[in-house]
């Protein structure tokens, strides 16, 4: 996937459990492909996958996921910012670590950004490790693509642009 000049390539998986599971998972793809001066480009088939670390009254409770990818000029913070502002309209509940949610949305890569900053870890520290992000991904032919480049720019390079207030990726957020 070729990626505009002037632009990063953003890879967000998306996940859901509480119904409707579906419809969650299209309003918040629909809210990020609205971001200012970002598109999205690719979008994942929506699968149904087993919860992973949650605590054991919910394991019956079956995930929806999906993995979105958006051409953007915003910065990594950006982004990230206005993906929690979508989970917090979409009345995502932090309550319970691990516990049920309306949307969980990650930001798994942004252009090939490494950052080790609490705030904002890239790439997505577990990513690799989930099914439900891997599958997705290489279904778009993007599995080997975490911390690979994927910008048309150094706006976005390591070190730079980095810094959530929203804990993107933050340890401890689950999933």
């Amino acid at each position: 996937m070729e990626v505009e000049e002037g632009r990063v390539r953003a890879i967000v998986s998306l996940g859901s459990n509480i119904e409707p599971r579906t419809e969650y998972l299209s309003r918040a793809v629909d809210a990020l492909a609205a971001f200012p001066e970002t598109k999205l480009v690719a979008a994942s088939g929506v699968v149904e996958t087993e919860p992973v670390d949650v605590p054991p009254e919910f394991a019956a409770m079956k995930f929806m996921n999906q993995v979105a990818v958006f051409e953007t000029a915003l910065s990594a913070r950006e982004f990230s910012r206005r993906m929690h502002a979508v989970e917090d309209a979409l009345v995502r509940r932090r309550t319970v670590r691990n516990g049920p949610r309306t949307i969980d949305i990650d930001l798994v890569d942004f252009g090939g950004m490494v950052s080790d900053d609490p705030e904002l870890t890239l790439p997505h520290p577990r990513a690799r490790m989930r099914d439900f992000v891997m599958g997705p991904l290489a279904e778009l032919g993007l599995a080997d693509c975490l911390g690979c480049s994927g910008d048309s720019g150094a706006a976005n390079a390591p070190g730079k642009g980095t810094g959530d207030s929203g804990a993107a990726n933050a340890p401890g957020k689950g999933r």
